[in-house]
């Protein structure tokens, strides 16, 4: 049996007559709306992490070690950096044994006052003047006598005994003291010796290396959350009273014209006092593409602008002819006719509004075939009242 192919110019004819059809099946017809539309302004900005923060040294020291680089995932209270730290060590266990002799100190203090209020000096015949003679006699003789010669008052000598005592309590008392705020200090700068990760996120930059020395407030590292992102920008004041803390604006990503909505976080309460602007900080959709620094393109009303109907067409109705921007209507014979336009802002994603050109109510062509020109007329039966071929 002899198998028949179709011929080339059957096969070219086919393929045609598909891409015809596949085009047929792209364009629509649409009839112009106007809608309320007050002047938009977009405003540039940069995409920030949700908080970032700048590791310094605190004391100085040669770095003795970096856990990662730049990007990797850390958890919080991680270390991320140390400081060598041998001399303070040292110095610790100097500030120990300190330590450990004032509190023997105070606890002979306390001993001695111990002894001084429950049997005191004033009452001990080694304290009197004495003849050698037994303690009986010294005791019966010896301390009348001391008193009637004008040898002291026991009562003033038992209060200065007892007050002597008691110095020596609190001298060895603030010395304990002294020698805790000493360890305590020296413990301190062994904390600050090592760069802990506040929170979960991410290393984003390194200012050191292993090896190299740094001195009391040398930048680190820079540590961030970038799990959410935001956009900063300064607005201009007038337009501030356009936004609220929770409302949406539409916002355009520099990372394939990523297009999104996005939440003011943050209004600052002051102005700039020479840009006149202020800084507001938007919250971005989680798992928004891109990452901190990308330039982003914010869209606020200008409230201060009268709103009136302009009409709103899909952007894919608009083509560049040069640099003219045009679209294509339908007369009222169905028939196409390419007219200019001038494009206003967007008004949303997929629509733009039309500043002169077209009115509202005229019929134009969305995404037309590329065969299309003036006087191409569509299929009678594709055409719909206001809607969709």
């Amino acid at each position: 049996m002899r198998l028949k192919f179709p011929t080339a110019p059957t096969v070219f004819i086919n393929s045609v007559m598909l891409l015809l059809s596949m085009q047929a099946q792209a364009w629509q017809v649409m009839t112009v709306e106007a809608a309320a539309f007050g002047s938009k302004i977009k405003i540039g900005g940069t995409v920030i992490p949700y908080k970032e923060v700048t590791l310094s040294a605190q004391v100085p020291g040669r770095i003795q070690y970096i856990a990662g680089s730049e990007g990797d995932y850390f958890q919080k209270n991680n270390l991320l950096l140390s400081i060598d730290d041998d001399d303070l060590v040292a110095k610790r266990r100097a500030a120990l044994a300190q330590l450990a002799n004032a509190e023997s100190s105070l606890r002979n203090a306390r001993v001695q006052y111990n002894r001084e209020l429950i049997s005191p000096r004033t009452e001990s015949t080694g304290s009197m003047p004495g003849m050698g003679m037994p303690s009986l006699f010294d005791n019966l003789f010896t301390r009348n006598v001391g008193n009637a010669m004008g040898y002291g008052n026991p009562d003033v000598e038992r209060h200065a005994d007892l007050y002597s005592s008691g110095s020596h309590v609190k001298n060895a008392e603030s010395a304990v003291l002294k020698s805790r705020s000493a360890l305590e200090e020296l413990d301190a700068k062994l904390r600050d010796a090592r760069a802990i990760a506040p929170f979960d996120g991410k290393l984003v930059r390194k200012m050191v290396e292993e090896g190299d020395t740094v001195q009391p407030g040398t930048p680190l590292l820079k540590f961030a959350h970038t799990q959410y992102l935001r956009i900063r920008a300064e607005i201009p004041a007038r337009l501030i009273f356009g936004l609220s803390k929770g409302s949406l604006v539409d916002v355009k990503l520099d990372i394939n014209n990523t297009y999104t909505k996005a939440k003011v976080a943050q209004i600052y309460p002051v102005a700039d006092q020479q840009k006149h602007t202020v800084t507001v900080k938007f919250d971005l959709p989680e798992g928004t593409p891109g990452g901190p620094g990308l330039y982003a393109e914010v869209t606020i009303n200008d409230t201060t602008a009268s709103q009136k109907p302009v009409p709103v067409i899909p952007k894919d109705a608009v083509l560049y002819r040069g640099s003219l921007p045009s679209v294509y209507i339908l007369d009222k014979e169905n028939k196409a006719k390419m007219k200019l336009v001038r494009l206003g802002a967007d008004y949303d994603e997929l629509r733009v509004t039309v500043l002169s050109g077209i009115s509202e109510g005229d019929r134009i062509i969305s995404a037309p075939p590329k065969t299309i020109r003036s006087g191409w007329t569509p299929e009678i039966q594709n055409l719909t009242s206001g809607g969709d071929s």
